[in-house]
């Protein structure tokens, strides 16, 4: 019983390997009466088959089933015909992918233990001069709007360098690959297929000229696929090298702005608005967020300190100037509670003094806004200016302002 068994076995076997040589038969007789859609989905079940004696040439009459496919769109193309962009531009893809799978079997010992290269001349010389295709299919996809066929064929030129199809010919300078890489990213992220875009951005960080888009590139993927704590700090400190490796490109100064600004975590500002003040004391916007940061807190001589360095540096610039006399008022305000009898709710001569002299320190920074913002178009001066002119019983000042927002009169 169990050599009959085992017969029977042996018979399914034959048969099975019958079966997928036959089918590569039928698709060579389908693929030379031009039929090559049916010719292809024949031969299909014998490349995965492991009763397929011949894996290397029934991957190879793949190739030259997709490849004709190929170029049969092609000639239509050269002859300014209607051709199919997908079929043109997928059947190159398919084709070459079918030539590295004939090469993997085909360099594999024979039943004698030798290695005879049947395929490998002929698949890498022909690949090697229809490579270029494979960026302008990507081109040619890309300006027909399919951009997940732009980059699958832009991706294809991309690995296609480094293929061990080609490992007994010489490369050529490949002038296309720094775009290939890039764009192929580029694309990706536009089509949020983030794992995608990182991985040939990485490819693009290797070409000088594209290198420093591509790093920007992988921080924004890093950003926008945070989602625990623990990425947020992992893009936090990817910044920081960054910002620390080239502390002249503002970008990444910004994008740590963005993120402290954002964190809702006032001493985390501060302490890195501290840091960049260290780092750059000609900084003005670390200066002004140093200052922001402190006024949050209302530490007002801090603040003020702050935003007169960032003044200095820039003595036009609105609102630092503006930010500064609200502190200086805020910081009246502040001292006048301190000073007043909290029994009598009075306060004395000489102290209301003191509290005025810092309202005229805020007025000379408020009145500085004024000329540098004289229709109060990014500062809001009007009614903090008019205040201490009332508090200074300044009442031609005051009129001056009422003439501008006649309101203030209601106060």
């Amino acid at each position: 019983m169990k050599k009959i068994f085992m017969m029977a076995l042996m018979a399914a076997a034959a048969t099975t390997a019958f079966a997928q040589e036959n089918l590569v038969k039928e698709a060579k007789s389908l693929f030379s009466s031009g039929k090559l859609d049916e010719a292809a989905a024949k031969l299909a079940p014998a490349l995965t088959s492991a009763e397929t004696k011949d894996k290397a040439a029934a991957w190879n009459l793949m190739n030259e089933i997709k490849y004709k496919a190929y170029t049969e769109e092609y000639q239509k193309l050269a002859l300014q015909q209607q051709y199919n962009t997908d079929r043109m531009v997928n059947a190159l893809i398919e084709g070459f992918k079918a030539a590295e799978q004939c090469d993997k079997y085909d360099e594999q010992p024979n039943e004698k233990g030798k290695v005879k290269i049947r395929f490998r001349k002929t698949n890498a010389t022909r690949y090697m001069q229809e490579r270029q295709w494979l960026y302008n299919g990507g081109v040619l996809q890309y300006q027909a709007k399919n951009m997940p066929g732009a980059i699958k064929a832009w991706g294809a030129y991309i690995e296609s360098a480094k293929s061990s199809l080609f490992q007994e010919l010489t490369m050529p300078k490949d002038t296309l690959l720094p775009d290939a890489a890039y764009n192929t990213a580029l694309l990706a992220y536009q089509e949020k297929d983030y794992e995608t875009a990182k991985k040939y951005a990485d490819i693009a960080t290797t070409f000088p000229d594209k290198e420093d888009d591509a790093i920007n590139m992988k921080l924004f993927i890093q950003k926008e696929t945070a989602q625990t704590k623990a990425d947020s700090l992992a893009y936090l400190a990817e910044l920081k090298r960054l910002h620390a490796a080239q502390p002249s490109k503002e970008q990444y100064f910004n994008l740590l702005q963005e993120y402290y600004s954002h964190a809702n975590d006032n001493q985390a500002l501060k302490a890195w608005a501290k840091e960049e003040t260290g780092i750059d004391a000609g900084n003005k916007m670390a200066w002004a967020l140093l200052g922001e940061a402190e006024m949050n807190e209302e530490h007002w001589d801090q603040a003020i300190e702050a935003f007169k360095k960032a003044a200095e540096i820039d003595p036009s610039w609105t609102p630092v100037v503006f930010n500064t006399g609200v502190c200086l008022n805020s910081k009246a305000i502040a001292l006048q509670d301190e000073l007043m009898d909290k029994k009598t709710m009075n306060i004395s001569k000489d102290n209301l003094e003191k509290v005025k002299n810092v309202l005229r320190d805020a007025q000379v920074y408020l009145e500085k806004t004024r000329e540098l913002d004289p229709n109060h178009e990014t500062t809001h001066w009007v009614y903090p200016l008019y205040r201490i002119y009332y508090t200074l019983g300044d009442k031609a000042k005051m009129a001056e302002l009422e003439a501008i927002d006649p309101s203030l009169k209601e106060m």
